[in-house]
């Protein structure tokens, strides 16, 4: 019996060394880095979350979760982040909607949009799409605009201030037409409504809709955008139908607190540059509609532009938020 106790006696001396031992051979991870969404899971910027994440923590060693903070118009989400340690642990990923067009319509008060985020890159943009109820019986921009100066048509959105409000009211200016605004309590119940003939039409990003074009449930009319997509390659843009400030393209933009280090946050954007050049991620891009990924730099230049545009182009059209 005392022999057999002697085993037992050195596994405990040399306990503490082969736990210490273990813990050195562990690979070493990074805190866990949350990627905040300003909108409830499911939606479109909850899915490119959780679609750039598994290869997002390849690429930083570290583990990365999406942390969905809907509400607000996405200001709970950015005040989260505008206000968490500036270490690049804490990163904002969010539309245009939320970061320029809400703070516009209602400014928050707990943080500043402008001076309280810094631009890391922009991930991709997506253009909207018009579409009409079959019911409606046009085909074409121009049959549309003529049956709205000839006759009362509506529009749905997913409420007043969004992008499908804007950009419709953005075609009642230029076209001299007057298609009244249907607001929903988001774009699923105003999209339900088209199609059970509620409402006449409706815009809204490239890949919501798409499925009911293929599917020949909707007519579409037009992409409010500058170029075609190789998605839809008949259908002409704005541009083309000679309505060139009628475009709405939404992106969508990772953001770090202010305050962090550019070391840190050169790190984070070169690891996001890679992520959407992997096969996987541009597949899907391509398959969405998706492009445009601007770096650091482009991307700030192309907020600046956005942040003197939409203050002044949202006055003139007489928008107001809820």
């Amino acid at each position: 019996m005392e022999r057999s106790h002697k085993p037992l006696a050195g596994l405990r001396f040399f306990a503490p060394l082969l736990a210490a031992i273990t813990l050195l051979a562990a690979p070493v991870r990074a805190d866990t880095i949350k990627i905040v969404v300003p909108f409830a899971a499911g939606g479109p910027v909850d899915q490119l979350a959780r679609l750039l994440t598994p290869e997002l923590a390849t690429q930083l060693k570290a583990d990365v979760i999406v942390d969905d903070r809907g509400g607000a118009g996405g200001a709970i989400a950015s005040e989260l982040v505008a206000h968490a340690a500036p270490d690049g642990d804490t990163i904002l990923l969010t539309s245009m909607g939320a970061q320029i067009l809400s703070p516009i319509l209602k400014p928050p008060t707990t943080y500043d949009p402008v001076k309280d985020l810094v631009p890391v890159m922009m991930v991709a943009a997506i253009p909207s799409l018009l579409v009409v109820n079959h019911a409606l019986g046009v085909t074409t921009m121009k049959d549309l605009i003529a049956k709205a100066k000839a006759q009362k048509l509506t529009y749905g959105s997913a409420g007043p201030g969004t992008t499908m409000n804007i950009a419709l009211e953005m075609l009642n200016n230029a076209a001299g037409v007057k298609i009244t605004h249907v607001p929903y309590r988001g774009a699923a119940p105003a999209i339900n409504d088209l199609l059970g003939g509620h409402v006449d039409m409706l815009n809204a990003d490239l890949p919501v809709l798409l499925p009911l074009v293929k599917a020949g449930t909707v007519t579409p009319i037009a992409l409010f955008a500058s170029e075609r997509t190789p998605l839809l390659p008949d259908l002409p843009t704005t541009k083309q139908l000679g309505l060139p400030s009628v475009v709405m393209e939404s992106w969508y933009g990772v953001f770090l607190p202010v305050g962090t280090p550019a070391p840190v946050r050169d790190k984070l954007e070169h690891a996001l540059l890679a992520v959407v050049a992997t096969p996987l991620v541009k597949q899907r891009f391509a398959e969405l509609g998706m492009h445009g990924t601007l770096g650091r730099e482009a991307f700030e230049a192309r907020l600046k532009q956005d942040y003197a545009r939409w203050p002044e182009t949202i006055t003139k059209l007489g928008i107001t938020g809820e």
